[in-house]
């Protein structure tokens, strides 16, 4: 937490002070709830972060140990040795009424004197005189006339001990709770009161002396005595001013955050605890090694919330942090603090910071931490090895040369080649990283990057960095991209062997669904993220037909629909079930039909308190990883699963169209990846084969595709004769006469929307390229209206281009075709030059069958006919 301290360095006595201004200043607005401004925070019922009572409906005693009330969670025990499941426990459990008031309640006749826990609601005496009461009357004394008659006796005052609110029960100045607690601690200081006082002083009007064998050791025990506990209750008493500020602010901007995590009361107070016997100042003195694992995350959260509040943007770069959050951006699954303060150099610090935060500031701002992060990396690494190895620790970066940059690049690949450690970071349990080949690219090309943009900006400039060792700082360079390769034979039965997934289930000991998960990744082909944040209502019916909704855009649009079987169909139902129960042991009622919409099939029970969150990569990984070892197969992951199906599909006949489709690819280039076959196979397969997708209700049924050729007739008859005067264009031919002999083009050289424009078989591998082109800018567009817009519009040259290849296939010339890349004098006496087609002819002939954006939608097309393999 040194990272908070830098702030007012130069005038400690105004940090504190003014710290305390700010958070009394924000605790006073009105957004501000007002249940946490008291000393005694009093939490109201069904509180969604900071619930308190008993999980069963109505039940109105707190909770003891868990989510239910001590009776409760016996007869829970009971229930589940009968086999019972909790959610079916909690439905049925009958509620109970409060045991105790929620806080101390005062005698009905003497308003100065607590009452004992009992339905009267009286003091001890008066007690004891409506007990004597009744013995002389009978059961049938009228309590009302008797309470009219009675007199009003003072009381003793607070209870001595410093944090408690009660009222005391005798002359010793203890309420009853604490009056027990001294008892147990063997009552230091030794106070105590004479035998028979309420007979020998009291009864008579007498005061009554109290005795101390140490009484300056009473009077410590009574300060540092801590609160008795009470339902729905935390007290902040005896706690320094900032630090209870610190504790107000930071509980109540937890509830708005949108992932926040059930607090138990029992923790805060525990909190309150520790900070108040350490007098403590505020929550940043505190040291984390004496709290547990729940006050702990707790105090780092709220100090994560303080860190926004007492620093400035300015303010933080000065202290050597970012925090993502003073520009509006909040990253899943992560904090938003980045510590830069690691970089030992102050100018390379400053660089990394005012880079980042223009990166957080542009409108193309990084979706993913992992950008920031990298360049932090690349930050550190360059700013140790500098430390070590440039003049003066390279703290003066006029004196850099190209020589100690390319000393760092150097060092770099060394430890790459060797396997040695980093300089600079660490692993979470504290050991060094080893540089790899991905890692040393990581840093490559993001300290280019943050050199380059410096020089750009012109802050190389003002610091005085020379031009010579920004220019010497290299790119990471092309690596090699491995396709991953299908289970071999043996694997996969190994992975699908119903024993090992017993397994598999075992060390899922909550039942999250991590079998689950595995055998619908590797049914459907799914990637693991696409499988593990499938929502609850993923399952439907359509024409009797079983379908699995999920998202492939990674944007969180689950609108991508295929055919699954109905092992899978019954399995993920049975899932369904279990998360609903789940959510009922949780909150007590069955989820609305609003609330199910948004709930998550496979929940985390981290930071979930609304169901809505799924597991992550790190939890699955850390459970299929083992496993697969245990099993000594050898290093296997879950993403070759999806290079299985792909293979098998095409082995079975599909086309890579069809398994583009069906896999969700956004290119053949991309479908070509993860497929593994040899060249022969795969062309004769493209050229030739069309057959229904595994998601349709005739898997391998013989289709017509883009690849079926015209017959030889209808191909002749769209052939156009270059050897008529012609003059090229881009992609094609002009066959105006006019334009041919010289003239200018009436309509502005718009070749490719004019009827004497023609394509020959030698265009064609420039007009896949194209198309190519057209599919990767819809792949990048920000949304989906804006890439359907791009598909539909290329859709008429789409047409032309699989006209085009059916024209050549239909003459034999396609093989020629797609060997030819480059014109060449002598190509033009080849026959794929000389025979040419007209390109709205070519349209024509490529429209036979729907082409593959012709059912393309934009996001706000609701209709529900749309299609969904």
């Amino acid at each position: 937490m040194e990272f908070l301290r830098p702030l007012y360095a130069e005038r400690p006595d105004r940090q504190e002070r003014d710290r305390l201004e700010i958070l009394t200043a924000l605790i006073n607005t009105p957004s501000f709830d007002p249940v946490f401004r008291a000393d005694i925070v009093r939490i109201p019922r069904g509180h969604a972060i900071y619930r308190w009572e008993c999980v069963v409906a109505g039940c109105e005693r707190a909770r003891g140990g868990g989510d239910l009330c001590s009776i409760h969670r016996q007869e829970w025990a009971q229930a589940k040795e009968r086999g019972i499941g909790k959610a079916a426990f909690i439905s049925a459990a009958q509620p109970l009424g409060a045991f105790a008031s929620r806080e101390d309640a005062v005698c009905r006749i003497c308003p100065e004197r607590p009452a004992d826990r009992h339905d009267l609601r009286l003091c001890q005496r008066h007690r004891n005189r409506w007990k004597l009461h009744r013995q002389q009357h009978g059961e049938g004394a009228d309590f009302a006339d008797w309470v009219s008659h009675q007199q009003v006796f003072p009381g003793y005052g607070p209870c001595r001990v410093a944090v408690c609110p009660s009222l005391a029960d005798s002359p010793l100045g203890l309420c009853p709770g604490h009056d027990a607690h001294y008892g147990k601690q063997g009552r230091p200081g030794g106070a105590s009161l004479p035998d028979s006082w309420w007979q020998r002083y009291e009864h008579h009007g007498a005061p009554v002396p109290v005795s101390f064998g140490d009484e300056e050791a009473f009077r410590s025990w009574c300060a540092r005595e801590t609160a008795l506990p009470w339902p729905g209750q935390l007290n902040l008493r005896g706690l320094r001013p900032l630090v209870r500020a610190e504790l107000q602010w930071g509980m109540f901007v937890h509830t708005q955050r949108p992932r926040a995590s059930r607090w138990d009361l029992a923790w805060l107070q525990k909190l309150v605890t520790t900070c108040r016997a350490g007098s403590v100042n505020s929550l940043i003195d505190l040291d984390l090694s004496s709290c547990n694992q729940f006050t702990g995350g707790i105090t780092k959260e709220i100090l994560h919330e303080l860190r926004l509040v007492y620093f400035t943007p300015e303010q933080a770069k000065e202290s050597g942090f970012l925090e993502t959050e003073h520009f509006g951006v909040r990253f899943a699954h992560r904090s938003g603090h980045i510590d830069l303060s690691g970089i030992p150099q102050r100018w390379l610090r400053d660089l990394t910071w005012d880079h980042l935060a223009d990166l957080l500031r542009s409108p193309r701002c990084p979706r993913t931490a992992g950008v920031l992060d990298d360049l932090r990396r690349a930050a550190l690494e360059l700013g140790v090895f500098l430390e070590l190895d440039a003049p003066g620790d390279g703290h003066d970066p006029t004196v850099l040369r190209s020589e100690h940059a390319q000393r760092f690049v150097a060092d770099q690949r060394r430890r790459e080649r060797d396997g040695l450690p980093s300089l600079a970071i660490k692993r979470p349990g504290g050991s060094p990283s080893t540089i790899t080949l991905i890692t040393r690219s990581i840093v490559f090309n993001a300290a280019r990057r943050l050199l380059r943009e410096a020089m750009d900006s012109g802050a190389a400039e003002r610091i005085g960095l020379s031009r010579e060792f920004i220019t010497a700082m290299p790119a990471a360079g092309s690596s090699t991209l491995w396709a991953r390769r299908p289970f071999p034979d043996e694997v996969a039965r190994a992975l699908a062997d119903e024993e090992n997934l017993a397994r598999l289930t075992d060390s899922d000991t909550l039942d999250l669904g991590m079998r689950d998960i595995w055998e619908a990744t590797v049914i459907t082909g799914r990637r693991i993220g696409e499988v593990l944040k499938v929502r609850w209502d993923c399952l439907g019916r359509y024409g009797g037909l079983a379908m699995f909704w999920h998202d492939q855009t990674k944007v969180g649009n689950y609108d991508a629909a295929i055919r699954i079987p109905e092992r899978l169909h019954d399995l993920l139902a049975e899932r369904q079930r279990k998360t609903l129960d789940r959510f009922t042991a949780e909150h007590g009622y069955r989820p609305t039909g609003t609330e199910r919409t948004q709930l998550a099939l496979f929940p985390t029970t981290h930071r979930n308190p609304d169901g809505t969150v799924s597991l992550t990569h790190q939890w699955f990984y850390s459970r299929f990883r083992p496993w697969v070892d245990n099993l000594d197969l050898g290093h296997y992951v879950p993403h070759q699963a999806r290079h299985t199906l792909a293979t098998s599909l095409l082995r079975a006949g599909a086309s890579l169209t069809h398994i583009r489709r069906y896999l969700g690819q956004v290119s053949d280039r991309m479908a070509e990846h993860y497929v593994h076959l040899t060249s022969d196979d795969l062309e004769n397969v493209l050229q030739h084969v069309w057959v229904a997708g595994p998601g349709t209700a005739n898997p391998g049924e013989l289709l017509a595709g883009e690849t079926t050729p015209l017959t030889r007739e209808q191909a002749q008859a769209l052939a156009i004769d270059l050897s008529r005067r012609s003059t090229p264009a881009e992609g094609g031919f002009c066959t105006f006469q006019r334009v041919v002999d010289g003239n200018t083009c009436p309509w502005n050289l718009d070749c490719h929307n004019c009827d004497k424009f023609v394509l020959s078989g030698a265009d064609l591998l420039y007009w896949r390229r194209k198309r190519e082109q057209w599919r990767l800018l819809a792949e990048g567009a920000p949304d989906d209206a804006t890439a359907d817009y791009l598909h539909r519009y290329f859709e008429p040259t789409a047409r032309a281009i699989d006209g085009l290849e059916k024209a050549l296939a239909g003459l034999g010339l396609i093989d020629d075709a797609l060997a030819l890349d480059l014109r060449k004098p002598q190509d033009y006496f080849h026959r794929v030059w000389s025979t040419a087609f007209r390109a709205a002819d070519l349209a024509e002939a490529g429209a036979d069958e729907e082409s593959e954006y012709s059912d393309a939608c934009t996001t706000g097309d609701t209709d529900p006919e749309q299609d969904v393999a």
